[in-house]
Order: structure tokens, then sequence, then C-alpha cells
């Protein structure tokens, strides 16, 4: 009877787990699968708008794919590689830096709360705000090259939105701006959760805070800089309002700020749901071989530290072993 009764009780509780799971399945199926899907299937037809007049769908195979491929799709995904690393590597390396500086116990700073909060204020500003604050600060008459030209460093204005690696280096420096603070407190929590015992012992083995760093920091938080890699991956290859705002839709100057959503919202405004759908296709398959080789890589390291652990672990009990025999 009482093993009749934990059943029982059992599967009414495991009843109440499903039902409070349920919500998010249905939410993902309706808003998130189901469009998926559709996407898919529209990316093999013909469907658009001449005017008033709808055309499709039609079954066109792989047309919408092939055509896709005949415009400058490999000069756009470039674009929106470079406007990733140049905004991820500066974020990544000023994250760890403050995050072991703020996690550091044995610093001593005043006000850090505050500048924790300071760091991360940009990440609730919106893309907009930042973009047409941004496009105001370094127009041809802005504030920057009045500032500039008073000083007397220039003599006439610098034109950034015109020159191809100024207007990258606004965007870069925009997410940098936005994202470097949420980025921040992701590594600190990582870095917080390390056992302090193991600093301690490297400090008493004469180590300093450079090698703690290589050697304890980085290789513990690896599955986090993993999480932060893919995630921060995923979003460059969704990077859309800062350049769109800031270039107007056009991807100036010629089109080298141009992004793969950015294309995809002019595919959406003809509109054309085939090319559409080839190229969220494209993106989807873009992203996950990327992140597959991210996470295999990342996996991989950590395994040949690992081997590499343990083959200096043996080493070591061969050597002592040796001395201890040789001291009988």
């Amino acid at each position: 009877m009482a093993v009749m009764k934990t059943r029982k009780y059992k599967s009414g509780a495991s009843k109440w787990g499903y039902i409070f799971i349920a919500p998010f399945f249905i939410t993902f199926l309706i808003f998130s699968l189901i469009p998926m899907v559709d996407t898919v299937r529209y990316s093999f037809f013909k469907y658009f708008k001449s005017g008033l007049k709808i055309i499709g769908p039609t079954f066109a195979g792989l047309d919408n794919y092939t055509n896709l491929f005949k415009t400058n799709i490999l000069g756009y995904t470039g674009n929106t590689f470079i406007l990733w690393i140049l905004g991820f590597i500066p974020q990544i390396v000023i994250a760890l830096i403050l995050a072991s500086w703020f996690s550091d116990s044995h610093l001593i700073t005043h006000g850090k709360q505050a500048f924790k909060v300071i760091i991360y204020l940009p990440n609730m500003i919106m893309a907009s705000a930042f973009a047409m604050l941004f496009f105001t600060l370094f127009s041809d008459s802005g504030p920057v090259n009045s500032l500039l030209m008073q000083m007397g460093v220039i003599r006439e204005p610098i034109r950034f939105m015109r020159s191809i690696w100024g207007t990258r280096s606004l965007i870069a420096s925009m997410n940098f701006l936005m994202w470097f603070g949420n980025t921040t407190i992701m590594l600190m929590a990582a870095i917080m959760g390390i056992s302090p015992d193991l600093f301690e012992a490297a400090q008493l083995d004469g180590a300093g805070r450079v090698k703690m760093f290589f050697y304890i920091t980085l290789p513990l938080i690896r599955p986090i800089l993993t999480y932060t890699l893919i995630v921060s991956l995923i979003g460059g290859l969704q990077m859309f309002d800062v350049p769109q705002i800031l270039t107007n839709g056009q991807g100036t100057p010629n089109r080298t700020s141009m992004t793969l959503i950015m294309l995809l919202n002019n595919y959406l405004k003809a509109p054309d749901y085939g090319m559409s759908g080839a190229l969220s296709v494209y993106l989807f398959v873009l992203s996950g071989i990327l992140c597959f080789f991210v996470y295999r890589i990342m996996q991989g390291t950590e395994a040949n530290e690992s081997k590499a652990r343990k083959k200096r672990l043996k080493r070591e009990r061969r050597i002592a072993t040796g001395e201890e025999r040789s001291a009988d």
C-alpha cells in the first residue's frame, strides 16, 4: 500500500511539472517553431507583390537560393563579420579586465557598486537612441568636428559617415558600449564562482596575478566564455538596428556597412517572401555551423588541457616514485 501511495504521489507531482513548463512550449510552438517551418517553406516558392498584384505562391525549387548567391551575399556576410569582430574584441578584452578587477578581493576599491551600475547602463539604452546620438556627434557639423576645429587639431571637418572604416568604427563602438557591461556582469559571476582556495594556493607557490589569470581564471570560466562567444556571434549575425539607423538603411558608403539582416529587410520591403525565406534559411544554417565549430573548438581545447594535465600528473608521480626508491 505504501508503495502504491508513493507512486501515486510521484505521478501527481510530475503532472504539475508538465503543467508549469507547458506555457513555454506552447509559446515556442506558436511564435518560433511554426514561423520557422513556414519560412523554410516560403524559401522554395516565388511569392511577391507587384504593385497591388500578388504573384504566387508558385513552387520554384532552389531558384531563390541560386538567385541569392548571384547577389553580393558573400560581401554582405563579410561586412557583418567585420562589424561584429571590431565590436567583440574590445568588448571581451575590457570585460575580462573589469571582471577580474571587480571580483578581486585583495583590491580595495571604493564605489564598486556604482561602477557596476554605470558600466551596465548603456545596455539599457535603446540602440536607436545610441545611433541617433552618434549620428549627431560625428556628423560633418557635429560637436566632435567643431571641437577638434576649435582646438586646431583639424582644419576641415572629418567626414566619418563617408569613409568605410569611419562608419564601421562608429558601428563597432556603439555595439561595444551597449554590450560590454552585460558581458562584464556574466564574467564576474563566473570568476566569483571559482574557489578562493585555488588563488591562495597559487599565491603561496609564488604565482603572480598574470599567471593566476591565465592558468586558473581563464580555464575555469571557459564554459561562460563559450556561451558569451556563441551568443555574441548570433547577435552579430542579427545586427540590424545600429547600422540601419546610422546609414539610413543604405549601408553607406558603397554598401560596405550593409549587414545580412539589413538585406533581409530590403527583401521584405519589396516584399519578396521567397528571397526573404532563402536568406533566413542561409542565416540559420550559417549560425548553426559557426556555433557548432566554436563549441567544438572550445571543448577540444578543454579536452587537450585535461589530457596535458593528466600526463603532467603521471610524470610527477613517476618522478616522485623514482625519488622514493632511490632514497630507499
